[in-house]
Parts: C-alpha cells; sequence; structure tokens
C-alpha cells in the first residue's frame, strides 16, 4: 500500500498549500506544471502496454470492454452519480465545505489510474501508477483548495479507504492469478492510463470510464487463448 500512503498524504500535502499559498500562484505555472505530470502519465501508461506478450488479446480487451462500457455507458453513469451526490448533499445546507469534499473525493477516486494504480501497488509492489497519481492529485489538490477550501483535504480519507481496498485484494488473490494474466491486464490498463495522458493534454477526450471492462475482460481472454494454445 506504499502507492496509497503516498497517494493519500500528497492530497493532505496540496491541499494544505492550495488552503494558505495557492492565491499567489499564476494560471500560467499550474497549466505548465500539469502538462508536464500528463507526459509523465503518457510514458508510465506507454511503458506498461509495451509489456504485452499478445497484442490480440490487449485489442479483444478494449474492443469488447468498449462494447460493454458505451452499452451500460459508465462514463455518464459516474458522472450522473457525481452530480447527484454533489446535488444532495450540497441541498442540505452542509455548504463549501461538503461541496468540496464531495467533488474532488469523486474525481481522485473514479478513474483508470485509481484502479490500475491500486491492482498494480497490491500485486506486483509497482508504485509508479500512483507515485505518478500521487503528483497529478496533489498539485490539483492546490488547484481545488485554493478555490474551494479545507474540504479538499478531507477527500484524502476516501482514496485511503478506496485504493487501500483494492491494493489489499489484490494482493490477496495474487496466488489465483498467473503472470500471463497480470501483464495482460497491466498492458490494456497502460493503454488507458496512455489516454488518460492524452485527455489530459486536451488533444483528444477519450471516455476512459467506458473502456474499463477491458482490464477485466483481460482475464478470460487470457485463459481461452491458453487453453486453445494461441
Amino acid at each position: 500500500m506504499l502507492g496509497t500512503t503516498v497517494n493519500f498524504i500528497a492530497i493532505i500535502i496540496g491541499g494544505l498549500v492550495g488552503v494558505f499559498f495557492g492565491k499567489y500562484f499564476s494560471e500560467k505555472l499550474k497549466n505548465t506544471v500539469i502538462q508536464g505530470i500528463a507526459l509523465t502519465v503518457l510514458v508510465i501508461g506507454l511503458q506498461m502496454a509495451l509489456k504485452t506478450n499478445n497484442i490480440l488479446i490487449v485489442i479483444l480487451s478494449l474492443v469488447l470492454g468498449g462494447v460493454i462500457g458505451e452499452t451500460i455507458d459508465i462514463q455518464a453513469r459516474l458522472n450522473g452519480l457525481g452530480n447527484y451526490l454533489e446535488r444532495k448533499l450540497s441541498s442540505q445546507g452542509d455548504g463549501q465545505f461538503t461541496k468540496a469534499f464531495v467533488t474532488t473525493s469523486l474525481i481522485y477516486c473514479v478513474g483508470a489510474m485509481a484502479i490500475v494504480g491500486a491492482l498494480e501497488d497490491g500485486l506486483n509492489a509497482n508504485h509508479s501508477i500512483l507515485f505518478a497519481k500521487s503528483a497529478l492529485d496533489g498539485i490539483s489538490a492546490i488547484i481545488f483548495a485554493s478555490s474551494m477550501g479545507i474540504g479538499v483535504i478531507f477527500s484524502a480519507v476516501p482514496v485511503l479507504l478506496y485504493q487501500g481496498s483494492l491494493a489489499l485484494f489484490a494482493g490477496g488473490v495474487q496466488g489465483l492469478l498467473s503472470e500471463a494474466v497480470v501483464v495482460e491486464m497491466s498492458a490494456v490498463g497502460g493503454l488507458l492510463i496512455f489516454g488518460i495522458g492524452i485527455t489530459m493534454l486536451g488533444i483528444k477526450e477519450i471516455k476512459v470510464g467506458n473502456l474499463l471492462p477491458g482490464i477485466f475482460l483481460a482475464v478470460p481472454l487470457v485463459l481461452i487463448f491458453q487453453f486453445f494454445g494461441f
């Protein structure tokens, strides 16, 4: 859980910096730093994707995962849930603190980097994804806290619980997952992370949420390919 712990601390530090010093940072500086983090995300995603031993599994995982994701419309459902919770809690008169807490909690928890990063953290002790996410979350926490207030800092708690649970679960079932399965899951997840980097840079908005089923479809696809000797 090293990656999750660093992520937890980064959000708290970023939130504190944003609350006390955010007003001194220019928009130009914030944008430049975010672009640097986005480039790092691209590199990490590409490194993971290139580790695949069967590109056909990656292609089928993303195609079939995209069909399922678009049919269910995971991205829209997640956005709708976030909007509902924000409206619901804000309407109860909890004010800016609750709005900041709910909004940033959803941003930090709902995403491919949180899922893939936690799985990598638990399965392979690969903390690089969550380290990159920590940098991104810490910097964005500065931006959010400078405008939304101290509620941003408390969003670190659901991040710790959510990602920590995924990492512990992944570590617990590690013996049930073969090396080939883990490699292909990571490869599919790497392409999703690459997509996040593209979206962050404003090149093209990719509905990464609707491609998330592809990570888990890699498991049966690897088993099928192994059964038929492909």
